[in-house]
């Protein structure tokens, strides 16, 4: 077995585990810096492999992730492979479509990006096999059985929601960890294009809400769509033939069956098993001065308010701010990010939670198209004070805990205002409104 240790000592050495978005990207951030990255990847090379294996769903890229990748130059690269999407496009039973607006392939190119610092090695087909918290040396295995060791000052867990890192973690006294599987699993399926153009409008979240279940669609370069259907485990359990999934889909999604294709929807939906749903929450995120977590290693989220990579990405650029705000101390910035970040992303996590029900559910409510009106229409009046949830946490880098607090005491002067429900309606929008301009933000 071949063994090899290195330890650089001119530059402080910095190894990322995890080559995905997140781990791609911290790459670039600790280069910049002018550390010695080494970022280790269990899996081979995308950008060389024939076929890729793994799991995808649609990601969206908002606010937060723009301003990270801008940091590192990469943000109009990685939009321009993007499709913006404008609002939300409500599906019911009939057919009926109605927008809900919003308000206001970049793994490869941030390999290469990272690539472009002689600082910065990428060593894919090595998984972790052992680390210390107290020297930073670390153990890693290649395909053929040999392995190579490495002694970082920093080790940073970049590797997903079962992070090998983390396990570590667990060992520790005072470290609080919990998983959360959601009952219900999901599937995707293919749109594909008509006449070579797109089969639905393309700048929107197609969204199919049926309370205890839902489908969603969004759109890809190739102007195809994506669907993905979110069902409780045992209803895909009892569709057990390609006639039961017509029968299905023409009960509850009549509109998509032409659009999807009868035989490639019945071929399709037996293609792979439904897929879970994990929500990972820990804290802290850090041990001593040598190792810390971001990405889905430290907060795996639902993928329901599209913010699990906005939020890893914007780990980065936190980590980044207060590394310059403690000139690179490691022993101070280590325990200040957990502090900034751990409410932040258990708020984030928590959202993604409720907005699933928001998404299947509420969206179908009349109550709550109204209270989505009546709040665009105060923060067009009061912009300052009357913020939409969404808007806060898509469209700002407004902290996710502050959004969520903002977002309660709204809703607060929402009820209080309204609920005199015998004052004119007049009267009650003045009284709202007074009661908005005094309020304490």
């Amino acid at each position: 077995m071949e063994e090899s240790t290195e330890s650089l000592k001119k530059k402080k050495v910095v190894a990322v585990v995890g080559g995905g978005l997140v781990g791609a990207l911290n790459a670039c951030f600790f280069a910049k810096r002018g550390f010695d990255v080494h970022v280790f990847e269990t899996r081979d090379d995308i950008r060389q492999a024939k076929i890729v294996k793994g799991r995808s769903i649609n990601l969206a890229l908002s606010h937060r992730g723009r301003q990270s990748l801008k940091h590192v130059g990469m943000e109009g690269k990685i939009v321009s492979q993007g499709i913006p999407m404008h609002a939300r496009m409500i599906h019911s039973l009939n057919g009926v479509q109605s927008p809900i607006p919003y308000g206001k392939k970049g793994q490869v190119s941030l390999y290469n990006k990272a690539e472009t610092y002689a600082n910065t090695k990428l060593n894919f087909d090595h998984k972790l096999l052992d680390w210390s918290a107290e020297s930073g040396l670390m153990t890693f295995i290649r395909p053929d059985g040999s392995t190579k060791q490495i002694e970082a000052d920093l080790i940073v867990g970049c590797d997903g929601a079962f992070s090998a890192v983390r396990k570590q973690f667990l060992r520790q006294s005072r470290f609080d960890y919990s998983q959360t599987y959601i009952p219900h699993g999901y599937k995707e399926l293919t749109m594909p294009p008509v006449n070579g153009e797109f089969a639905m409008k393309a700048n929107y979240l197609h969204i199919w809400p049926r309370n205890t279940f839902m489908m969603i669609a969004l759109p890809n370069l190739d102007k195809s769509f994506t669907c993905t259907l979110f069902m409780p485990f045992e209803e895909f359990e009892k569709i057990t033939t390609g006639d039961e999934v017509i029968e299905f889909f023409h009960k509850y999604f009549p509109d998509a069956i032409p659009l999807l294709g009868v035989d490639a929807l019945k071929r399709d939906y037996f293609r792979l098993p439904a897929q879970a749903m994990v929500s990972v929450k820990c804290s802290p995120y850090h041990i001593g001065d040598k190792c810390v977590l971001m990405g889905d290693a430290a907060h795996a989220v639902v993928p329901f308010y599209g913010q699990g990579m906005n939020a890893g990405f914007e780990d980065c650029i936190v980590f980044d701010e207060i590394m310059e705000q403690f000139n690179e101390d490691f022993s101070a910035v280590l325990p200040e990010y957990s502090r900034v970040r751990v409410p932040d992303d258990h708020a984030i996590a928590d959202l993604a939670m409720y907005n699933y029900i928001e998404m299947r559910a509420h969206v179908n409510s009349k109550w709550f198209l109204f209270r989505k009106h009546v709040d665009n229409i105060l923060h067009f009046l009061m912009p300052k004070t009357i913020i939409p949830l969404y808007t806060m946490v898509t469209f700002t880098r407004t902290r996710y805990h502050e959004a969520v607090n903002h977002w309660h005491w709204q809703d607060k002067v929402r009820m209080n205002s309204i609920h005199p429900q015998f004052m004119a309606p007049t009267d009650r929008l003045r009284t709202s409104i007074k009661y908005w301009m005094c309020g304490d933000n």
